[in-house]
């Protein structure tokens, strides 16, 4: 067998044939295409409210925009994610105030957010670390308390669900990824879902320039008067074509992770240096991540890939990087998962075989 990887490009080859029409079709451009996927991914995400983008990231920017972030204010965020999460803070000019994490999860902790609220406080961004979904309702009580946003990032998080409910459904904004190694995957991509129509408008205005795409033209849109300032963070007809394709085979994708997760569950219990995460039974996580915890990360990533699986931390913290360093501060859980977090395959490419293989592996190393 050879080296198990930790992810992997799903592209089917039945997304030739829509590809190729797209492709001669003389329109390429966000077009119908991208309002096509919008409307396919709805039902997924809980919302009618959706906004395919070019990137997460872009979709974290646009939702900090539209909740007032910018000069002199602040947004409690989580430093246990891709620093993308992160960047758009910074890009807006706000500040960022750290909120530690629960170290049996690697979600935020909020308790700690409501500790860290000020006046100057404009939104919350709390991360699904592996695709489990953060305490959404304790946080949305936080964010409704202040009178501030909640900004999921569900870049992990396609398909997972919260209290009956699919993470993006909870009246908050969410976004999620659509990179090339997530649950589905439009080459590069992302989506912002809206909490209310108002924010959904402002949204769409801010995707192109602050174009509105849907209002009579006379001379293309030559006419049109600006009256705010937006992006270049439009999505196009090639890649929603290949989201469309991609729709087709998200749930077995999803089931394949569950099921490896759930031998992993069985598998590593009772462990003396390998702990599983604690997750609670009203939540259903997505699983782009299996996430562990060992007490040599060290040791235990050299002896895996001396047995042929590929394994990472994925993400190093976020504060320890110089672009962060303004905003350092003592954050113990956060300490503690950091310490000792690493992932395991758990993709829908991991066959009985191959997680047979990883739990030995991992069985062997426990008793070294």
């Amino acid at each position: 067998m050879s080296v198990v990887p930790l992810f992997k490009v799903h592209m089917p080859e039945s997304v030739l044939e829509p590809l190729k029409k797209t492709l001669f079709s003389g329109f390429i451009g966000q077009g119908e295409k991208v309002a096509e996927f919008e409307l396919a991914i709805a039902p997924w995400v809980g919302s009618p409210n959706c906004l395919l983008v070019n990137s997460c990231t872009s979709a974290l920017r646009l939702a900090m925009r539209v909740s007032g972030v910018g000069p002199g204010t602040e947004v409690v965020s989580t430093p246990v994610s891709c620093a993308a999460s992160n960047t758009p803070i910074l890009e807006e000019m706000a500040s960022i105030v750290w909120g530690d994490i629960d170290p049996w999860t690697g979600n935020i902790d909020p308790l700690d957010v409501e500790r860290k609220i000020t006046p100057r406080t404009k939104a919350i961004v709390a991360v699904h670390w592996g695709g489990y979904p953060c305490e959404i309702d304790p946080l949305l009580k936080v964010a409704r308390k202040y009178g501030i946003a909640l900004i999921e990032d569900a870049a992990h998080a396609f398909g997972a669900v919260y209290r009956g409910r699919p993470v993006g459904s909870q009246l908050s904004f969410c976004t999620f990824s659509f990179q090339a190694i997530k649950h589905i995957s439009t080459i590069e991509g992302g989506l912002l879902v809206c909490p209310s129509m108002d924010a959904y408008r402002s949204a769409r205005l801010l995707r192109w320039y602050g174009i509105d795409r849907d209002t009579p033209r006379v001379d293309l849109r030559c006419e049109e008067d600006l009256k705010t300032a937006g992006f270049k963070y439009n999505p196009n007809d090639v890649h929603a074509t290949i989201g469309l394709e991609q729709l087709k085979y998200v749930k077995g994708i999803l089931d394949r992770h569950r099921a490896n997760a759930a031998f992993y569950d069985g598998e590593l219990e009772g462990l003396r240096r390998v702990k599983r995460l604690r997750y609670q039974k009203d939540r259903l996580s997505s699983y782009w991540l299996y996430t562990i915890r060992v007490d040599d990360r060290e040791s235990f990533q050299g002896w895996m890939k001396s047995r042929d699986v590929m394994v990472s931390q994925v993400h190093v913290r976020n504060d320890v990087h110089t672009a962060f360093q303004a905003f350092r501060r003592n954050l113990p859980g956060a300490d503690e998962f950091c310490r000792e977090q690493v992932s395991i395959p758990v993709g829908w490419w991991v066959d009985d075989e191959a997680r047979a293989k990883i739990v030995q592996a991992i069985r062997d190393w426990d008793r070294s």
